[in-house]
């Protein structure tokens, strides 16, 4: 009895098991639509050719033949009725029955009609209701017993005695080979199993794969557009503090040439004027290569703070202080491009917004982390009734602040009316790679 359907073992393999694949299962459903066929055909050839040997007489002979046909006949009926069933039933306990009634009676006319009656070892599972299995394989056995001593009824003890022992070991064999065949479908069952876990599981992981497939696309078209609006932001941040505060610088050493009459005084603003636009020039093409500032290219940030802090006090006439505390380090180039920014465009606001007369520039070295401190005596502002930014100006401390977070730092602005402004800038300290 197999453990998972608790069916009664027979002598087929993988045949009314599930556990077949298909093209198994359909050899086996020929072998038992034409085997009986085959088998039977076989038998009534051998038994002819044997039948002066057997002493089979004329009475027999008819028999025999009559119930051959009877056998091809009932085999083209099951035929029709096989085709609507699948299944041991009542139909087809009939026909196992019919069939061994059939081959015994032929094997009793004959023994060679053996051949049809080992039908009666195939199909049992297939056509028996299980209670009835081991009954008709015994009955098949008994069939096949008396062939094989020469045909039924056994003569005398001796052949009883003979009978006896082969259909003993009929029932033995027909036992051992149901067990292998209990053990085979157990082994077909687990295959299936195993199967069709490894299809799920490939199904799933196709499924997995394809949706990574998916998210990787996804992530692609992301982080293109992230690309694409980081450097929107960054080429606007640079033009805001590059060309826009150089276009400002210019126009105001022009409108101060335009109202002087001092020849010398506006040939010197005309100087600055032309060097602003060279110097914004060369920032803007720097900007649009990713490059570091020009300040930066061949000095560390303190000097490059301390030459932009003297520039702008010498172009807007205002007092300035650049101080540097801590021990100074070679930082990234990013980290000091950034601050350089920031400290540009608070002196720019500074000098256009704050009427400011002194201003206090720092840079700070304090263990992981750098800042920049940027305080003016100008009129201040609240910094809560900031203006929003149009497209005249207002883009700094949103552009200030931006810089400052891109490179994981932070930016804060205390402020009060009438008491001037102090932007801070704080940011990881990042050395330079030699």
């Amino acid at each position: 009895m197999t453990v998972e359907t608790g069916e009664e073992p027979g002598v087929e393999v993988g045949a009314w098991t599930a556990g077949g694949s298909a093209a198994v299962e359909e050899r086996w459903a020929a072998f038992h639509h034409w085997g009986p066929y085959v088998l039977l055909a076989i038998g009534a050839l051998t038994a002819a050719a044997s039948a002066d040997a057997e002493g089979m007489t004329t009475g027999e002979r008819y028999a025999a033949g009559a119930l051959t046909v009877a056998g091809f006949a009932l085999q083209l009926v099951w035929g029709r009725v096989a085709r609507d069933r699948t299944g041991p039933s009542p139909a087809g306990a009939v026909y196992y029955a019919v069939r061994w009634a059939l081959a015994y009676t032929l094997s009793w006319l004959n023994p060679f009609f053996a051949f049809y009656a080992v039908t009666g070892y195939y199909g049992a599972n297939r056509l028996l209701p299980r209670r009835y299995v081991k009954a008709g394989l015994f009955a098949t056995a008994v069939a096949v017993a008396g062939c094989q001593i020469g045909g039924m009824p056994p003569h005398g003890l001796l052949l009883w005695f003979g009978f006896g022992v082969v259909l003993g070991v009929n029932v033995g064999l027909v036992a051992l080979l149901s067990r292998f065949a209990a053990q085979e479908d157990e082994r077909s069952r687990a295959q299936a199993v195993t199967i069709a876990e490894l299809e799920r599981t490939n199904t799933a992981l196709q499924q997995a794969l394809d949706e990574n497939a998916a998210l990787h696309t996804q992530l692609l078209v992301q982080a293109r557009e992230a690309g694409v609006a980081d450097e929107r932001r960054r080429l606007a941040a640079e033009i805001h503090d590059t060309i826009a505060q150089g276009l400002t610088g210019i126009i105001a050493q022009l409108q101060v040439v335009a109202n002087t009459q001092d020849p010398t005084a506006a040939r010197a603003h005309l100087d600055r004027a032309a060097a602003l636009a060279r110097h914004s020039l060369g920032e803007a093409r720097r900007s649009v290569h990713n490059l570091a500032p020009v300040d930066l290219e061949h000095a560390g940030l303190p000097e490059a703070l301390k030459k932009t802090v003297a520039e702008w006090a010498e172009r807007t006439g205002l007092r300035a202080e650049f101080t540097v505390t801590g021990t100074a380090e070679q930082l990234h180039e990013e980290v000091s491009a950034t601050l350089l920014r920031i400290a540009q465009e608070a002196l720019s606001n500074a000098s256009r917004h704050a009427l400011a007369t002194r201003v206090g520039v720092t840079l700070s070295f304090m263990g992981d982390e750098v800042s920049l401190d940027v305080r003016d005596d100008g009129r201040g502002f609240d910094p809560l009734r900031l203006p929003e930014r149009t497209g005249s100006g207002g883009f700094g401390l949103d552009g200030m602040r931006a810089r400052a977070e891109r490179i994981a730092g932070f930016l804060t602005v205390e402020s009060e009316p009438g008491h001037g402004t102090a932007v801070s800038a704080r940011v990881p300290l990042v050395r330079h790679e030699r």
